[in-house]
């Protein structure tokens, strides 16, 4: 019999979390703090949270680290596409979003959310489920950021089982692909959603691991790369491969679709876009180049540890 299904204490732990990567993220910037944003609605969708962002800092152009909480009748389309037998039940949802978007082309984007979902029917047992992860989007490849970022991702996965971190790794390949494109947004992380079969002890434990690995995973990143010197090739190649990113978030992401189909909070959801964005017609890299590297070494499915 599964252990016992806590809602509340998911929620407490998330709002100490996000306090605690904040912190983490304002002490790296070492210029701007985040400016939070707490919210509350009523109606068909029902809920509160803290928006958090922070722009113009000295490291991170702009980012974003977000508390939600929130309740409704039914589920929208995106939730119940894969999962039919949720129609009709009402729900609730917590978790964190978080996205950082650095000033300096040598840092990565970065993207991590955690996040736990019931749906409820009168007369009927609770479904509930843990998704989330972490992804890793680099404008220039670097082999030591890659291995580092996945050998955290893995100690993370590994005291939950041998096989966790290579399934959820491959996940996290799969789902951020744009297909359009034919190619990955990054080098990947995790990915991982619908997890409920190891019950709720272990699976709230692991979500809990992989939130706590995100700073030790990012931000030796950002001390290594932060003061490496760029010009307005590396800025413009940066921009091109924000738009990337946009093309993701807007046509596949899962998160961002449920949020605009189930009426959530416009600003609170688009935080994740980058400030400067652009897209070029057919633009082509130069062989040889840095750039063109990060497409045929970085841009490809591969073990990094």
């Amino acid at each position: 019999m599964d252990d016992q299904f806590d809602f509340a204490a998911v929620c407490t732990w998330l709002k100490d979390q996000q306090d605690r990567i904040i912190s983490g993220l304002e002490k790296a910037d070492g210029q701007k703090l985040f400016l939070r944003d707490s919210w509350q609605r009523e109606g068909k969708l029902r809920g509160l949270g803290i928006s958090s962002v922070l722009e113009g800092g000295a490291v991170f152009e702009k980012g974003g680290v977000n508390y939600s909480e929130v309740a409704g009748d039914s589920l929208p389309s995106s939730a119940t596409a894969h999962r039919p037998e949720l129609a009709g039940r009402s729900y609730r949802a917590a978790g964190i979003s978080l996205v950082m978007h650095p000033e300096n082309p040598y840092v990565p984007t970065t993207h991590a959310n955690v996040r736990v979902f019931c749906a409820e029917a009168p007369g009927e047992k609770t479904i509930w489920w843990f998704g989330g992860g972490y992804d890793l989007t680099p404008y220039y490849g670097f082999d030591e950021d890659c291995q580092h970022w996945h050998a955290t991702a893995k100690n993370a996965c590994d005291p939950f089982g041998a096989e966790v971190y290579p399934k959820f790794k491959n996940w996290c390949d799969e789902y951020f692909f744009l297909k359009h494109r034919g190619e990955p947004r990054g080098i990947g992380g995790l990915f991982y959603d619908d997890l409920n079969e190891w019950g709720f002890d272990k699976s709230f434990a692991f979500m809990r691991s992989v939130g706590d690995s995100f700073l030790p995973a990012y931000l030796p990143l950002v001390e290594r790369r932060k003061n490496t010197p760029f010009g307005e090739r590396e800025k413009e190649f940066q921009e091109c491969r924000r738009g990337r990113y946009v093309e993701f978030n807007l046509v596949y992401d899962r998160g961002t679709l449920f949020g605009l189909q189930s009426g959530g909070r416009t600003e609170s959801i688009l935080m994740s876009l980058p400030s400067k964005v652009r897209w070029q017609y057919m633009r082509q890299e130069e062989p040889g180049s840095a750039e063109a590297e990060l497409y045929s070494k970085y841009l490809v499915k591969r073990d990094w540890v």
